[in-house]
């Protein structure tokens, strides 16, 4: 069946003249039906382990759009979680996690092995969605980059700048260690136990590598993915994987070739053109209209549409955003960028 699906054809290295497409957080509160189901689960964490609920935020896109892919609905913060974290979200706010600030609270952490009980009810999800989905269309599981899960894990809520991780890397460098070495271990076991359970595509998400400059970026955003990849490939050698380091900048040149990607994600920070002479060059890229055309809609949303996709007409590429749709979306715009798309 993979050579039937659109997005692994692109994740093998194919040229299509419509790429296959699909929307980071597509399954999410731009939808009235997402609203409806969140509302029955009673809060967010009880969305994400409730296989039946999660399974059908998953396929509510897919439902409503036809997208080339689905993506497993959960949360970069359940590994954490699993790990020993106190999480809970806090109503228009978002996440809040207890910290980790010194080695002790690295003591009160779980193996990477231990996680998978924890875990179960986001495998039963993968399982459900892969009844589900119509043959034609892949499933993606994810998981958040090691140095981004960190940045969460440290403040104890995300942060404008990352400062709370910068200050611990630099100032305790052995628990930051120790900690990122932790995330990347428990990803690693993620990660698998989602292929195991019927994900074709993983992605990890590094949402705050832009953060990282210079060594610091090779060290804690390019080195953990390419321990993460090499692994799975091990593993797993026939599934493939997409890299996203957001805001990477130049970093994102040569990123697929040292992680050992099939694929390499980019925010909208770089452009379609520059991508296409320093990226694509290597493979498949996906990207990367800005999230603000699905608010905005109009002529502009029609042109960028179409000049993304022509600029990366030469090479594999999968259509998406450069980051993820944002609740304000009107849904009738991703209606026309997909008509767009695809004529």
């Amino acid at each position: 069946m993979a050579q039937t699906k659109k997005l692994l054809k692109a994740l093998a290295g194919e040229t299509q003249a419509i790429p296959p497409v699909w929307m980071m957080r597509q399954a999410g509160r731009y939808l009235p039906e997402y609203k409806a189901t969140r509302a029955k689960a009673g809060d967010f964490l009880s969305l994400c382990y409730t296989p039946e609920l999660a399974a059908e935020v998953t396929m509510q896109p897919i439902r409503r759009f036809g997208f080339d892919a689905a993506i497993l609905f959960a949360d970069i913060l359940l590994i954490p979680q699993a790990l020993g974290a106190d999480l809970w979200f806090v109503t228009g706010e978002g996440p809040r996690l207890s910290t980790i600030t010194g080695p002790d609270g690295l003591l009160m952490m779980k193996g990477a092995q231990d996680i998978h009980t924890h875990l179960a009810p986001v495998y039963e999800t993968i399982r459900l969605v892969r009844e589900q989905l119509p043959p034609e269309v892949a499933l993606i599981g994810f998981a958040g980059a090691p140095w981004t899960v960190a940045t969460y894990m440290i403040a104890g809520r995300g942060t404008p700048d990352q400062a709370p991780a910068h200050m611990l890397r630099t100032g305790d460098p052995t628990t930051f260690n120790r900690l990122i070495d932790l995330i990347t271990e428990a990803t690693i076991e993620y990660l698998s136990a989602q292929i195991d359970a019927g994900a074709e595509v993983v992605k990890l998400f590094d949402s705050w590598a832009g953060s990282l400059k210079g060594e610091a970026f090779d060290r804690y955003a390019l080195a953990p993915a390419k321990r993460i990849i090499g692994a799975l490939k091990n593993r797993h050698p026939d599934i493939p994987v997409i890299a996203f380091p957001r805001e990477a900048g130049e970093h994102y040149i040569g990123f697929a070739r040292a992680t050992g990607a099939d694929c390499v994600a980019l925010d909208n920070s770089v452009s379609a053109e520059w991508a296409v002479r320093n990226v694509q060059k290597d493979g498949c890229v996906q990207g990367n209209l800005a999230p603000s055309h699905m608010v905005t809609g109009g002529q502009a949303l029609i042109d960028e549409t179409l000049r993304i996709r022509d600029a990366f007409a030469g090479g594999p590429h999968i259509f998406n955003l450069g980051h993820g749709i944002t609740p304000d979306a009107d849904p009738e715009n991703v209606s026309l960028m997909l008509k767009t798309l695809r004529g």
